[in-house]
């Protein structure tokens, strides 16, 4: 777990409790954006760095492999191609905080495998976890002025393989409370 705090650190994510006692990654950093757009070959390519990682998720103990599609996957996913402005900016600084993502994952959800396309890489069918995850919304003079919180569901494949992999994260949606103002925030 030191690994994971080191690179937690550098990448400035933690993991906070919010006023109900859930699990929130707060990620402090905006680092793509884009007033056209989010570069998504940027995406794609800083995700690279977490191929060949895994993770535990806590609440299950199952273990979370980084495979080598998830770069492309992740950044060119229909899903992602539909996003637009703040759920857009949400996903692509998600990716930072992705192993803290997997191991505060809740709420497991199988789905049996239907597309011929995934027989293989999805053989064993799919698996939907929930987490939370922060992004600091700045002020003009560039202190952090708020916080927007988002919930997602983590898109894991239980490939032929027996292992289960990170495949996207999906449905992302902004928390409408203001538990995450920056005054009220403690860490």
């Amino acid at each position: 777990m030191l690994k994971l705090e080191k690179e937690s650190n550098s990448r400035n994510v933690s993991v906070i409790k919010d006023a109900l006692g859930h699990n929130v990654v707060m990620i402090n950093d905006i680092i793509f954006r884009g007033k056209r757009g989010i570069k998504w070959i940027d995406v794609e390519e800083y995700l690279r760095q977490y191929v060949g990682e895994f993770y535990t998720i806590a609440e299950t103990n199952e273990v979370v492999y980084i495979g080598t599609d998830l770069p492309d996957e992740y950044a060119h996913s229909e899903y992602t191609h539909i996003l637009k402005g703040a759920n857009e900016k949400a996903k692509a600084n998600a990716a930072q905080g992705l192993p803290e993502l997997i191991i505060t994952a809740t709420n497991m959800e199988h789905t049996d495998n239907s597309k011929a396309k995934h027989k293989k890489d999805a053989k064993y069918g799919w698996y939907k976890y929930e987490s939370r995850f922060a992004l600091p919304v700045f002020a003009g003079d560039g202190e952090v002025e708020r916080y927007n919180v988002f919930h997602v569901a983590m898109i894991l494949r239980h490939d032929k393989d027996g292992m289960k992999y990170l495949y996207d994260i999906m449905n992302i949606k902004k928390e409408t409370s203001d538990l995450f103002q920056s005054e009220d925030l403690t860490q």
